[in-house]
């Protein structure tokens, strides 16, 4: 026995009549509902009508939906396409498996279009998304708790975290002669790692937009130069299987890179706004929202926005 640990749920879903719902589901809807929450509460903050957010999620939530499970389909095609395996399960999107560079990259495509039919500005909108995008991501890595999956080595630290060989047949742990959950031994929760840095990277970025003035962009910046940081390391960490590139996870070098992207356009975003005096240098026509106080909004104050 391990002397001290960190338990896993022994099962992943639970049956609601003829529907078998998962709980890795209902985490990734509980964090699109705190981001939209929040999301929309910047966005009205800053001058948006309200609703203008629900309209634009509506374009962005499925296409980074359908993002997430193509590039996560990709990049790990074995576990699908070779022999024994079952095609089909390519769509079980309730069973695990979205990479977030494909949601991110096919939601903004989304976004995008929303945004367009809204009028306003693809760059506010991201801008009012980022802290709420890191707490979903937060919340989503507890989907993983349940499916027992992404642990690291193996440790004897007192949060190590209890891994059950799960039965996908029965949306549960597989039992033993004894009757027990068989567990595969104490690992490194890496799960938690990075809900708890998405976290503190969400809180941080409500802290910075209210502490500086921001141009137009940069807190999205911020989110990706977060996010990619906090991953690569748990990359590292992480020990199920994935595909290499020049003995990395795949994910470990677009991390690194999407990181590289964000801190140039972060750097570029700075001198621009020094350069001009200005945040809030815009070619287009669209909406440019612009704050209003309100007492109620201190819980979250997002900072001013000109």
């Amino acid at each position: 026995m391990h002397p001290a640990y960190l338990p896993s749920p022994t099962v992943n879903a639970f049956s609601l009549g003829p529907l078998k719902i998962h709980f890795y589901a209902l985490c990734i809807l509980a964090g699109i509902g705190v981001a939209l929450w929040l999301t929309d509460r910047r966005w009205v903050h800053r001058g948006g009508k309200a609703g203008q957010v629900l309209d634009i999620s509506l374009w962005a939530i499925p296409f980074g939906i359908v993002g997430g499970r193509i590039y996560h389909v990709i990049t790990d095609p074995e576990l699908y396409f070779l022999p024994g395996k079952n095609p089909w399960n390519a769509f079980a999107i309730w069973d695990g498996g979205l990479g977030i560079w494909g949601a991110i990259a096919l939601g903004g495509l989304g976004a995008w279009i929303g945004c367009r039919r809204a009028k306003v500005s693809l760059a506010d909108y991201a801008d009012a998304l980022a802290p709420g995008l890191l707490f979903a991501q937060a919340l989503g890595r507890l989907g993983n708790w349940f499916n027992n999956e992404l642990y690291g080595d193996p440790t004897s630290l007192p949060w190590g975290l209890e891994i059950h060989e799960m039965d996908p047949a029965t949306g549960g742990a597989a039992l033993g002669p004894d009757g027990q959950p068989i567990v595969l031994g104490y690992f490194q929760p890496t799960f938690l790692y990075e809900a708890l840095w998405c976290t503190l990277g969400g809180i941080a970025i409500l802290v910075a937009a209210r502490r500086f003035r921001l141009p137009r962009g940069a807190e999205f910046c911020l989110y990706v130069m977060i996010y990619t940081a906090g991953r690569f390391v748990v990359e590292l960490m992480r020990s199920d299987y994935a595909n290499l590139i020049l003995g990395l996870r795949v994910n470990t070098w677009v991390a690194a890179l999407v990181f590289l992207g964000g801190a140039v356009a972060f750097a570029l975003l700075l001198r621009r706004g020094r350069r001009t005096g200005s945040d809030d240098e815009s070619g287009s026509d669209d909406i440019q929202p612009t704050p209003q106080t309100s007492p109620s909004d201190d819980v979250v104050d997002p900072g001013d926005r000109h």
